[in-house]
């Protein structure tokens, strides 16, 4: 029975420090964030990384998501003769969840991992330690910029997502399934509300900063080599793909329960 124990208590013992670690290390990232200096540089270069260059793929993302809803929603509505509800259910999902949540994993399988191989790469070759040696804080010059630049980058991804994913449920509705293009379009604007949007916006920004922050995090606890980077790279998706999912269940019920 003590073995047994003790074989849970270990990881789960484990799992708890690293959890502390993690939230120790965004509480010192967001005191770095409001204390000068500013590298507004490496912001600009991070801000390019993170948000233009993610747009593709957000964007193709997003499409093919609306179009797929569309059809399940028609093809399940059909057996109620719901099948006019596909304007409204393809703008609210796409708005309050698959747009925030398919973005954020979107960009945490992009960015995280980018993030996290730089920065370890940059250990492994004793170049956070030459910025150690001129008088330059790592977590200012390399943390904050890349946390600042994907909190504010991805609720702008995932605005052009939303607008991209119901483009992409329009297109299948008046092609595929014999909507009306005003009759779509209407229906859809008069549904969406401005919470809908504006909590995706929300999440939008707690996903970024959750991607940046375990990109950072494990790629200056990397291990040395090329081994060391790869665990680290690999950690970095996998705890920020399932912290968002894990913070979309928590701010959906702040946002969405009565």
């Amino acid at each position: 029975m003590t073995k047994f124990l003790a074989a849970i208590g270990r990881p789960t013992l484990a799992a708890l420090a690293a959890l502390g670690r993690i939230v120790l290390f965004a509480a010192q990232t967001l005191r770095h964030l409001v204390a000068p200096p500013f590298y507004l540089r490496e912001f600009g270069q991070s801000l390019l990384q993170i948000g233009w260059f993610s747009l593709p793929v957000v964007g193709l993302t997003a499409f093919f998501t609306g179009g797929a809803l569309a059809l399940q929603i028609f093809s399940g509505g059909s057996r109620f003769s719901a099948e006019a509800v596909v304007p409204q259910i393809v703008a609210i999902g796409m708005a309050r969840e698959l747009g925030p949540v398919l973005g954020g994993l979107m960009v945490a399988a992009r960015v995280a991992s980018s993030i996290a191989a730089e920065i370890g790469t940059m250990k492994v070759t004793e170049q956070v330690d030459a910025l150690v040696t001129l008088s330059t804080h790592p977590m200012k010059y390399l943390t904050v910029p890349r946390v600042l630049a994907a909190t504010l980058a991805v609720p702008v991804l995932v605005a052009v997502g939303d607008s991209i994913g119901i483009a992409g449920g329009w297109l299948v509705g008046i092609s595929k399934l014999g909507f009306n293009s005003t009759t779509y379009l209407k229906n859809t604007t008069d549904f969406l509300q401005f919470w809908d949007v504006g909590s995706g916006l929300v999440k939008g920004a707690v996903f970024g900063f959750i991607v940046a922050l375990m990109g950072c995090y494990y790629g200056l606890n990397s291990g040395r080599g090329a081994q060391g980077v790869g665990a680290a790279t690999k950690s970095a998706v996998v705890a920020a793909s399932v912290a968002i999912l894990a913070a979309n269940y928590v701010l959906t019920g702040l946002f969405f329960t009565t």
